[in-house]
């Protein structure tokens, strides 16, 4: 049986998404791996890497493992595109009870900039930490199902909510 992943492991590739790096989870290890796009294009095109310093010697070792993969050890990540978090500031919204502070929330979501209006609106309001707390669990949620969709197993290191 393959190690379990961390649900906080499977969020973080959640949070940190890179237009420059590819997230990978190894089923052998049960963790997630990154891995510089240029670096998998390379390995992809069968360009000699050559001059690699040794600090980037492992980088280049796992990119040849994902390349030369079946699909049986290395999996897409949870994405973030596949989360849309904006559908999800949309159901907070339809949770807070106080009418006039939602028909805020949704005004904020309207057009450009639309999530950093959401949260500079939700944070005037006193409404950031619950926010934070349902994506949290909306997140958590996500991944799980990702896990189980992709049979991975995993173990929940998220800190459990204050009472």
């Amino acid at each position: 049986m393959n190690p379990p992943a961390k649900l906080s492991d499977l969020m973080m590739a959640l949070e940190m998404p890179s237009e420059e790096m590819s997230v990978r989870f190894d089923r052998q290890t049960g963790k997630m791996v990154w891995v510089e796009d240029y670096i998998l294009r390379a390995i992809e095109e069968e360009e000699r890497l050559t001059n690699v310093p040794d600090w980037q010697k492992e980088e280049v070792a796992l990119a040849r493992a994902i390349v030369n993969d079946d699909g049986s050890r290395f999996i897409a990540a949870p994405d973030k595109f596949d989360f849309h978090e904006y559908r999800h500031m949309e159901r907070f919204i339809g949770t807070v009870p106080d009418q006039p502070a939602a028909d805020e929330l949704w005004r904020a979501i309207k057009g450009r900039g639309a999530f950093r209006c959401f949260r500079d609106t939700a944070g005037r309001l006193g409404l950031l930490d619950p926010w934070y707390q349902f994506r949290d669990n909306a997140m958590k949620e996500f991944v799980i199902e990702w896990a189980q969709a992709n049979q991975v197993p995993y173990v929940d290191d998220s800190p459990k909510p204050q009472a």
